[in-house]
């Protein structure tokens, strides 16, 4: 996994996890990868990954089962969306606000683009 500069290893973790679970990957009730496994697979430091996990346990993403791991919280799908929402809307949509006035782009060429995106 390629890291950015500009956040936190443990909430780019987080948004891997939290990914998986909107893709679908890892479904409601899921067991998700150990801590160990996680950070041999992403190449990090365990306890980076035992923040995350502790990070999403708090936003009750995930819970653990003890001495069996880390499952897929019931509400995972609605919490992971009302997170991404909200660091979306606060953190990613006013720098895209800028760049477009920035550069000149209209709303009838997002909407175009957006379409053909959708299509995709």
């Amino acid at each position: 996994m390629e890291f950015r500069d500009n956040k936190a290893i443990y909430l780019q973790i987080a948004e891997f996890i939290c990914e998986r679970i909107l893709l679908k990957e890892w479904a409601v009730g899921d067991k998700i990868p150990s801590v160990r496994e996680l950070a041999v697979q992403l190449e990090v430091n365990p306890n980076t990954v035992a923040r995350t996990v502790e990070f999403l346990q708090q936003k009750d993403i995930i819970f653990t089962k003890r001495g069996m791991g880390y499952f897929v919280s019931d509400e995972a799908v609605e919490k992971v969306t009302a997170f991404r929402k909200d660091e979306f809307l606060q953190n990613d949509l006013p720098l895209f606000f800028k760049n477009i006035q920035l550069l000149g782009i209209d709303f009838e060429e997002l909407r175009k683009r957006f379409e053909e995106f959708k299509d995709r």
